[in-house]
């Protein structure tokens, strides 16, 4: 069986194992090194277990750790060129680590297919993944795009799995504290998810087949589990939450714990 472990889920802190404790991939590092470490521990993957590093894009919630890891393990870092290079020009990579640039191929990493797709966020060149499992299967991570383009319902099309973003309900957004400008950035095209565009996406995948659902990146300020919960079930109301599909929200940080698809 397949697994994923959301390892950290908001706007603060990313990252996500893929795989079992003889090895797998971690989507995002935006944890501290010690916190990961931390995490690891509570579901009893060793660090050794992560044969890759996938960053989807340069904000710190992505990175944070990423640093310290390549410092401390040889683990290869995957991402787009454009992103492995603004790494590389802001020192958030140790001296000498591996770098290999995600083009249109599919990479093969700790027995796993890899692809990258474009979303739509204000960094230099962000991308989701696309992972062919062991078993068949697939799943996916797509965080941090204001939009749901053709390209990303193409890439997210036939997953069995999709961590799919969730990240805030429209009206506590619009009348919370944050600043004019800020709200704007969240709310663009090049912004994030709301609840009820995640909702919209997600009965696609379920009307097409996936069976899971992993809402993510839930802001701590404009969002609640079950407001964000309630919302996507609300889109399917022709479908019952699991019955014809399952529905989850990530925790902010790991208790333990994997979704198993």
């Amino acid at each position: 069986m397949s697994r994923i472990y959301p390892l950290f889920s908001s706007s603060k802190a990313n990252s996500a194992f893929i795989g079992t404790e003889q090895g797998g991939i971690l989507i995002d590092c935006g944890a501290s090194f010690k916190r990961l470490r931390a995490a690891l521990d509570i579901n009893n993957i060793p660090l050794s277990a992560i044969h890759g590093v996938f960053i989807t894009h340069e904000h710190s919630d992505h990175i944070a750790g990423l640093k310290m890891l390549t410092k401390m393990t040889s683990v290869p870092v995957y991402g787009t060129k454009r992103t492995l290079q603004r790494l590389c020009d802001t020192d958030k990579l140790s001296p000498g680590s591996v770098l290999t640039a995600m083009g249109g191929r599919e990479i093969e990493c700790a027995g796993y297919g890899v692809s990258a797709f474009p979303i739509s966020h204000d960094a230099i060149a962000p991308c989701g993944y696309r992972i062919h499992m062991p078993d068949g299967s697939c799943c996916a991570v797509c965080t941090d795009t204001g939009m749901v383009t053709p390209e990303i319902e193409a890439a997210l099309s036939g997953c069995r799995m999709v961590l799919l973003e969730a990240n805030y309900d429209e009206e506590m957004l619009r009348g919370g504290h944050y600043p004019l400008y800020l709200k704007e950035r969240i709310l663009s095209p090049l912004g994030h998810l709301s609840n009820r565009m995640s909702g919209e996406t997600a009965r696609k995948l379920v009307m097409q087949g996936t069976t899971h659902i992993l809402l993510g990146h839930l802001s701590q300020d404009n969002n609640r589990p079950d407001a964000a919960y309630n919302t996507v079930a609300g889109a399917m109301p022709e479908l019952t939450a699991g019955r014809d599909y399952l529905l989850g929200v990530a925790p902010v940080e790991t208790r333990g714990g994997a979704v198993i698809f």
